[in-house]
């Protein structure tokens, strides 16, 4: 498979589980808060900071639809993940590749086919 499209179609399946694995998630409350509950300082919880932003609770705010709500929220956290480390990636990659103009006039151009 080429590498191309390994990525295509692994982009595709992490969108379909985000977007339609997501509804299926369990709505249980997580480890920390089901151990809050059963010792008794979950009264002591506070909202976070960011319990007003736009994917709090993992659903997006504004979508009627509970299950639109949640796969939209899953897609998008993917696309944003993707976005953040292709991003990182492309920087890191690009500062550690020098110009050709910043190549001294002596040092040997190496050729890519004599790199296998």
């Amino acid at each position: 498979m080429r590498t191309r499209r390994f990525y295509v179609v692994a982009l595709l399946v992490a969108l379909l589980v985000a977007g339609v694995g997501s509804y299926y998630a369990s709505a249980h409350p997580d480890g920390l808060e089901y151990v809050a509950e059963k010792t008794g300082f979950l009264h002591a919880a506070e909202d976070s900071a960011a319990s007003d932003s736009p994917l709090a609770d993992y659903q997006v705010v504004g979508v009627d639809d509970a299950r639109l709500r949640g796969g939209l929220a899953g897609v998008l956290g993917v696309l944003l993940v993707l976005l953040i480390a292709g991003g990182l990636a492309w920087a890191v990659r690009r500062r550690g590749r020098p110009d050709e103009a910043e190549r001294s006039a002596d040092e040997p151009v190496e050729d890519p086919a004599k790199r296998r």
